[in-house]
């Protein structure tokens, strides 16, 4: 809920790099060097924060912070907040490994303090969410059940699942929703003595900004929401608008690979193809090397969806799909890009469970909602990243602490809404119901494709630069395409 190919570049960085574990309560943090070869500036510290607001015997968790110091002091505007997405997303990795690196957003690392933060439960903030992936995830699982013996072993599943995730975890896990850590973000800006905070939100991020600013609207400077998730959304309509998305989105990438040299499958029917290599999946016939096993329908789906993210990684997508339809298959590059064995899989699950639980009750309704689905992404049905909460969420028994519902924004500065018209993850639609709900708010629509303007559209990030140190949102009906 993440940008794949900065994303993964920052993963896979970021878990050889140790951040200073720097204990910070009510006070200052004390900023020591975290430098890399990309970010020789960078400085980390952590924040403490309570587990429980209402309950302080529960303890503190240490947020991890990267800064990033204004390389232009004299004209410094403040601290600008980045959250790249997830849930399960680290900030910290994002700022010290380029995340920001772009030239086109050269300017912003000139003007402002840059703080990447990892949330609660997240990457190198303690304690954090740990579960057992073998247990999180089960390949052989019925995600679509239809009977009432599947429902009841995925329900099984799922609360196995929450058990081995909580033992690991210990209380955090039932205070890990986005409620509690948008309040963590007050924390952060009353240490760094801030009086009002710039924001710049990815997909995620937009959900946790959009709360930090109803929850504290004077402190906010200026906000992009980039990618939006519209919370107020009721799950059944977002499960079935992100799924339309994520089928818009592969029907684009086979038009495009159909009539381009760049593409490995050009000139062939792709979605016939996709389709193909789906269904030899569910048979058990799509090997894996990087699994060691056959890839299940599930695992290649949610591969070619995660190459939908940038329009830069259609090329790849062709390549990995056509070798998983080879003459002798092999579906490495298509399970590499699924998330069900990332390692954060146990924070997006577990936060994901606290914002988007499960609205199914038993087989029949979820039947019900799994028919729509498929008429929704005649293709593409068997992964979404709404339908993955909605299954995985379902019999999970930490309660939600964030489920979906309005929460206006009132008194805020104008903040940026940016969403995508032929975005995989999230649709335009939830940008527009997102950009309603904030009193004051523009809205950039972007017609080109990929998941966020900031790593697929030079217009987007040009208008989120330029807001972001003038304050000034673009006028009425603004279109990148």
């Amino acid at each position: 809920m993440d940008m794949r190919r900065v994303a993964a570049v920052v993963v896979a960085v970021v878990v050889m790099a140790a951040v200073p574990a720097v204990a910070s309560a009510s006070s200052a943090p004390v900023w020591r060097s975290c430098a890399t070869q990309r970010e020789p500036s960078a400085e980390c510290a952590t924040v403490a924060v309570p587990i429980d607001r209402a309950r302080p015997e529960l303890g503190s968790a240490q947020l991890a912070l990267a800064r990033l110091p204004a390389l232009d002091p004299g004209r410094r505007i403040g601290a600008l907040l980045v959250n790249p997405g997830g849930p399960g997303g680290s900030g910290v990795g994002f700022a010290q490994f380029g995340g920001l690196a772009s030239p086109d957003l050269a300017l912003l690392r000139q003007r402002f303090d840059v703080v990447g933060f990892d949330p609660r439960g997240d990457w190198y903030s303690t304690p954090r969410i740990t579960c057992d992936a073998a247990t999180l995830f089960d390949p052989a699982l019925d995600r679509f059940p239809s009977t009432r013996p599947g429902f009841d072993a995925l329900v099984a599943h799922n609360r196995k699942a929450a058990a081995d995730c909580l033992a690991r975890t210990g209380p955090l896990l039932a205070h890990a929703d986005t409620q509690s850590a948008a309040e963590d973000i007050e924390t952060i800006r009353v240490a760094l003595g801030e009086p009002k905070i710039s924001w710049l939100g990815l997909s995620y991020g937009t959900e946790l900004g959009a709360i930090y600013a109803a929850k504290h609207p004077g402190r906010v400077r200026a906000m992009v929401l980039d990618g939006a998730i519209d919370h107020a959304r009721p799950m059944p309509q977002a499960i079935l608008e992100e799924a339309a998305a994520t089928e818009d989105a592969l029907v684009r990438f086979a038009a495009w690979c159909r009539g381009s040299a760049g593409c490995a499958l050009h000139g062939q029917d792709v979605l016939r193809f996709y389709d193909d290599v789906v269904a030899r999946a569910a048979r058990g016939g799509i090997w894996s090397s990087e699994l060691g096993r056959p890839a299940t329908a599930d695992e290649v789906s949610a591969g070619v969806y995660g190459h939908l993210y940038l329009k830069d990684d259609w090329p790849a997508l062709g390549k990995d799909l056509a070798a998983a339809g080879g003459e002798f298959p092999d579906a490495r590059g298509l399970t590499e890009r699924n998330q069900f064995r990332s390692p954060i899989y146990g924070a997006y699950r577990a936060i994901g469970c606290h914002d988007f639980p499960s609205p199914f009750t038993g087989p029949a309704d979820m039947g019900f909602l799994a028919g729509l689905l498929r008429a929704a992404a005649p293709h593409s049905w068997r992964y979404s990243e709404y339908w993955d909460f909605a299954s995985g969420c379902t019999g999970w028994p930490v309660p939600a602490k964030n489920p979906p519902r309005p929460q206006p924004v009132r008194g805020a500065p104008p903040i940026l809404v940016v969403g995508g018209a032929h975005d995989p993850a999230t649709p335009l639609a939830w940008a527009r119901g997102l950009a309603a709900s904030i009193e004051g708010a523009a809205l950039l629509t972007r017609t080109d494709d990929g998941h966020t303007g900031l790593f697929n559209s030079a217009c987007a990030r040009a208008a989120e630069v330029a807001y972001l140190v003038s304050g000034v949102v673009p006028g009425r009906g603004a279109v990148c395409g």
